[in-house]
């Protein structure tokens, strides 16, 4: 598992039917796919974990601040991209999982807020799977998805 920015093989930032999925999800939102939203989708297509506000500006160097703000609210409100808590005060963003077609969970530093992203067993998938089947038996909840956060410490920090 990398903390940097190494893509994903399978999820090259020229993926265009990536851009294709991402345009149609901001038209069903009555919202243009523009310059700036196809530089934020390729910033967190190409990282292997969320990234920072700080990252994804790196990572997309065009893009001001107050844009990545505003688009990224735009594009999580479109489900192009998701906003993902961790242990620390900064949000972090990727693309939706049924966007980026990469299921995973994460790992989360409890120090310095680092994530990283880890696919799980098929067992664990399936134990969820039914715990969810489950809870919404009981509850009457439509379980749609689920996230597994697994919270410790990163190499850099033990």
């Amino acid at each position: 598992m990398s903390g940097g920015f190494d893509g994903d093989p399978a999820q090259p930032a020229g993926n265009e039917a990536l851009h294709r999925e991402a345009a149609l999800r901001l038209g069903a939102a009555d919202q243009r796919y523009t310059s700036c939203r196809r530089a934020l989708v390729e910033a967190m297509a190409a990282a292997s974990r969320p990234l920072t506000i700080a990252e994804i500006l790196t990572a997309a160097d065009s893009v001001t601040i107050s844009s990545a703000y505003r688009n990224l609210a735009i594009l999580c409100e479109a489900e192009v991209a998701r906003r993902v808590s961790g242990a620390d005060d900064l949000g972090r963003f990727e693309l939706a999982e049924d966007v980026s077609g990469h299921h995973h969970h994460h790992l989360i530093c409890s120090a310095c807020g680092t994530m990283a992203d880890v696919s799980a067993s098929e067992s664990l998938e399936q134990a969820v799977a039914e715990a969810a089947r489950q809870a919404a038996e009981e509850t009457g909840y439509d379980v749609r998805a689920h996230r597994v956060d697994l919270e410790g410490l990163c190499p850099a920090c033990r």
